[in-house]
């Protein structure tokens, strides 16, 4: 997967003075857009377009510095329709107008070209199972709540969110996954309408609840609630893997660690759905114990090297 990743970054480099089309990186790449987009800022710490753009404005930059073309010739040569857009886009990166640049030689940011490699340190394993979750599909049911992706650390737009809950609600949304008896039981994290490019600050659909079937949710009457939502979930393969260790670290790394190890070394890529994980905490709260589901499919089989 890696090799084939960096062929398709060979493709940005060539397509710098162009636009960059996403499809054909990811045909290159032999696998999905979605996949692509997810491993991509997994690897790299930031979004695909992201890249793209500090790449061209890297190149962009030294020819700038050079003087050998005006301003506006390389704007174009850049696929900017003017200079005022050309000038935008090169102040977000590197924190000073092209024309600015030019005059006093003023430094300026440089992404190197990215290449991925797997780095094999031999020091744990993953634990994992693939899930087929044939129909019908099953329900998250809970309360929802509009947040911003955090990397790093805590995400206190959750741990408020989370806070204001009423526990009557907890218990009887407990109550309704028990009777239920889906998997994964309890009270569910669902991160679902997420950027494609995972990039911090992006905002994303959380829901607090429960997984549980239609039909449970249609005879109950839990699903009526007021303040309750409701999220169809297609059947499809999941892959789900535990952790164990401090919070919120462990889970963290568990996040980087499948898309850094896991997909790279296994025949599966990500396919769009939500993100479920079940967290069981220490009395104390600084331990945690974790399951996390992915809803994956399997790579085409590859007709070439």
């Amino acid at each position: 997967m890696l090799e084939r990743l960096n062929r398709s970054l060979e493709y940005v480099e060539e397509r710098l003075g162009a636009e960059v089309d996403v499809a054909e990186m990811a045909r290159i790449a032999v696998t999905s857009e979605y996949h692509l987009r997810r491993m991509f800022s997994a690897l790299a710490g930031m979004p695909l377009s992201e890249y793209v753009r500090r790449r061209r404005m890297t190149v962009a930059g030294a020819e700038v510095l050079a003087g050998r073309v005006s301003l506006l010739e390389i704007a174009v040569r850049y696929g900017y329709g003017s200079g005022e857009a050309f000038a935008r886009a090169f102040r977000a990166v590197h924190g000073v107008g092209p024309g600015e640049a030019r005059r006093r030689g003023a430094a300026l940011v440089s992404q190197p070209r990215l290449s991925f490699r797997l780095t094999v340190e031999g020091s744990s394993s993953m634990r994992y199972r693939v899930v087929e979750r044939e129909r019908p599909e099953f329900t998250v049911v809970g309360l929802k709540a509009r947040v911003p992706l955090v990397h790093s650390g805590p995400n206190q737009a959750i741990i408020d969110f989370v806070r204001g809950i009423d526990p009557a609600t907890n218990e009887r949304l407990a109550d309704l996954s028990e009777r239920s008896g889906q998997e994964p039981r309890g009270i569910v994290s669902v991160c679902d309408d997420l950027d494609p490019g995972r990039a911090e600050g992006t905002q994303l659909d959380y829901y607090q609840g429960v997984v549980t079937s239609p039909d449970a949710v249609a005879g109950d009457g839990d699903g009526g609630a007021e303040g309750i939502a409701r999220l169809p979930v297609p059947a499809g393969t999941w892959a789900v893997f535990t952790v164990s260790g401090p919070a919120p670290r462990a889970i963290q790394e568990l996040w980087r660690d499948v898309f850094v190890e896991w997909f790279p070394s296994n025949p599966y890529r990500g396919r769009p759905g939500p993100e479920i994980l079940r967290t069981r905490l220490s009395a104390d709260g600084t331990e945690a114990d974790a399951e996390l589901w992915l809803p994956v499919e399997r790579e085409q089989e590859q007709g070439q090297g």
